[in-house]
């Protein structure tokens, strides 16, 4: 029989950079009862993002970051969507590069993850942010 659970993940943000949020989506697994299946994480914004991203060694989430600052600088003459400042329009540029939502198997009732994976929220904007991760699980029991 196929067993559907969803729940809503907070992440308070300290402002730019990757928060892993892994810990956190394998504890609303574990309390899903799902062995195997699948799990979608959807973020409900528009200036940050979901990655699956190394885990292992902070240089790589660093060096996506120094990346992505130069390939859409806050600086870009050409933005008009300023309103909120002139981080706004780089961080929808960035979240529209990058992805919403995540599909990660489930075996074994674990996240089939791959050994230096973990799951990312990227946040884009300067100031802090409390932002919303729909968690939803579907599988066996």
């Amino acid at each position: 029989m196929i067993h559907v659970a969803q729940s809503t993940l907070t992440v308070v943000t300290r402002g730019k950079g990757l928060r892993e949020i892994t810990v956190d989506i394998a504890r609303q697994l574990s309390d899903s009862g799902i062995k195997a299946g699948q799990a979608t994480v959807f973020c409900r914004h528009t200036s940050c993002s979901l990655v699956i991203m190394e885990n292992a060694d902070p240089s790589a989430r660093h060096d996506l970051e120094v990346f992505f600052e130069h390939l859409v600088p806050e600086s870009f003459p050409e933005f008009t969507h300023v309103l909120e400042g002139r981080d706004d329009m780089p961080s929808h540029i960035k979240m529209a590069l990058t992805r919403s939502s995540e599909t990660i198997p489930i075996s074994d009732g674990r996240l089939n993850l791959g050994t230096w994976q973990g799951i990312f929220l990227w946040e884009h904007r300067a100031r802090p942010h409390r932002r919303e991760i729909i968690v939803h699980f579907m599988g066996e029991d």
